[in-house]
């Protein structure tokens, strides 16, 4: 206990605990409680109550520590820090530290969850609250609130003004990466899938970022370009390529998009949030009962994948193509064929394209229309006394972004080979959003940090599969306690006025 703590009400302090423990309980009973096996011939149902037990008694030890830590008892926490870190640290190097199967076996068995990433993720939680205690922050007031998040804004304008000297070097590292990862299959498609997240978030930022109209059925012009594709593509009498899809996609989920503006030209807020959403759902369920136009559920397969010049990127070609690696060894250089081949080229594809959406987007808010959709985003009624036309700038933004949302569903499409309404759910716009809304309304490099933070990093934790929404839900909420506005939210304003001239007539 310090000078500054304050008299401890246990009682309030136990209920605050409780209620949280009880919060964790409802989350996990139903997302860790229960879990479907393969068994032979048929499915079985496991309960794993063990782990429910230990996620709501973590969660109430760590309420109660921070209520420890805000009244300002840093003592009882660092000694509470330490004494489930040495436990956590014997259970999770036994051998290390005893040196026999027997004791590694009997330290295992005491320890929470099984997957040795949760229970690291564990141990880094519990470091950090014992680092803070033993810092020793106090109590944060109001007006520190307020100086920390102006303080917080101050960093997003220097990253923001550093970013487009880093922008460059961020650019060729992207280009540069298959090269250090040409023979890792996984890598790059993680890769891929991150850029296609890039992509539709710096689509959706102009929507919700430049012109702040919230939009939760964003998945629908995803939808609408993919089925596009897929559709062209795989039409007996049509099949056209993918370089002449894909502008077509773009134009279509574009019409869609403007379609989509005019019911809600008079809405806003949650009211436009949810007609959106609406919308959204609609797209899905017309794909998915439209058996003799889009196959139902059952998706369309066969899609297929873009080539460079005619060449192939199977190590047989079909007949009249020449495989891509048997042409670059007669050619260029002698080469060995991989699967990895096509990744790198779809890669580079989905990297195009990212960066001329980013490049439009960029370009956009210099201009009369970019300063519009801002104009839009702060003040809807002043935007109208200044002689802009609300209708034509929300049509515009929904258009632009439905296009970049096209885009990015043609190269899902053709990446995947396979679509199906089931890659379409609502969880996708939520997903995308919170993209946009994690790195901070109208940021583009925010929303390449937030992409890499929910799509990239989750791929690590993949054998933890049964916790990582949680986990995902849990940083979410942290984001909007600590950073309500995004990871770089700072509006620039685009255009400055300067003060007259020294000299000139006042």
């Amino acid at each position: 206990m310090n000078a500054t703590a304050r008299p401890l009400d246990v009682p309030a302090m136990v209920k605050e605990a409780a209620l949280t423990a009880f919060v964790v309980l409802m989350l996990t009973v139903i997302l860790v409680g229960f879990e479907l096996r393969d068994v032979p011939g048929a499915m079985a149902l496991y309960t794993r109550i063990p782990d429910v037990v230990a996620c709501v008694a973590l969660a109430f030890a760590a309420r109660i520590a921070l209520v420890l830590l805000r009244e300002g008892y840093r003592g009882a926490v660092i000694v509470g820090a330490a004494i489930v870190g040495l436990l956590l640290l014997i259970g999770l190097l036994p051998e290390t530290l005893f040196g026999t199967e027997a004791a590694a076996r009997t330290a295992r068995r005491f320890m929470p969850f099984e997957a040795p990433v949760v229970q690291w993720c564990l141990f880094s939680v519990t470091v950090f609250l014992g680092l803070r205690a033993a810092i020793g922050r106090r109590r944060v007031r109001v007006a520190e609130i307020k100086e920390r998040e102006a303080a917080a804004d101050r960093m997003g304008a220097r990253v923001q003004s550093i970013a487009r000297y880093a922008g460059p070097i961020l650019g060729f590292a992207a280009v540069a990466m298959p090269v250090a990862f040409r023979n890792d299959q996984q890598v790059m498609s993680v890769a891929i899938l991150v850029m296609t997240y890039i992509m539709l978030g710096w689509g959706l930022n102009i929507v919700v970022g430049l012109a702040g109209l919230l939009d939760l059925g964003y998945v629908a012009f995803y939808a609408v370009g993919a089925y596009t594709f897929a559709l062209l593509a795989t039409t007996p009498d049509i099949q056209l390529s993918f370089w002449l899809s894909l502008p077509l996609a773009g134009l279509l989920a574009a019409l869609v998009g403007v379609l989509l503006g005019f019911p809600v030209l008079r809405l806003r807020g949650d009211y436009l949030a949810i007609v959106t959403l609406g919308f959204g759902e609609i797209i899905r369920v017309v794909i998915q009962n439209w058996y003799g136009f889009t196959n139902g559920a059952n998706g369309i397969s066969g899609i297929p994948r873009p080539t460079l010049f005619g060449l192939s990127w199977d190590e047989e070609a079909a007949e009249g193509q020449i495989p891509f690696h048997k042409w670059v060894s007669d050619n260029l250089f002698p080469i060995d064929y991989t699967p990895t081949h096509e990744k790198i080229y779809l890669y580079y594809i989905i990297l195009a394209l990212a960066l001329i959406v980013n490049w439009f987007a960029l370009r956009a808010r210099q201009m009369p229309i970019g300063r519009a959709w801002e104009a839009l985003r702060e003040d809807e009624i002043a935007c109208r006394s200044l002689g802009i036309n609300p209708t034509n700038t929300k049509l515009t933004a929904f258009g632009v972004g439905a296009m970049f949302g096209g885009f990015a569903g043609a190269f899902f499409s053709t990446s995947q080979g396979f679509v199906s309404p089931e890659s379409f759910v609502f969880i996708e716009s939520a997903i995308i959003l919170a993209i946009v809304v994690l790195g901070g309304f109208g940021s583009q490099l925010g929303v390449v940090l937030a992409a890499l933070l929910l799509i990239g990093l989750p791929e690590a934790f993949r054998e933890v599969k049964d916790f990582r929404m949680l986990a995902f839900g849990l940083a979410m909420v942290g984001i909007m306690l600590w950073r309500p506005a995004g990871l770089l939210a700072h509006r620039e304003p685009t255009v400055r006025l300067k003060p007259a001239a020294a000299g000139k007539a006042k």
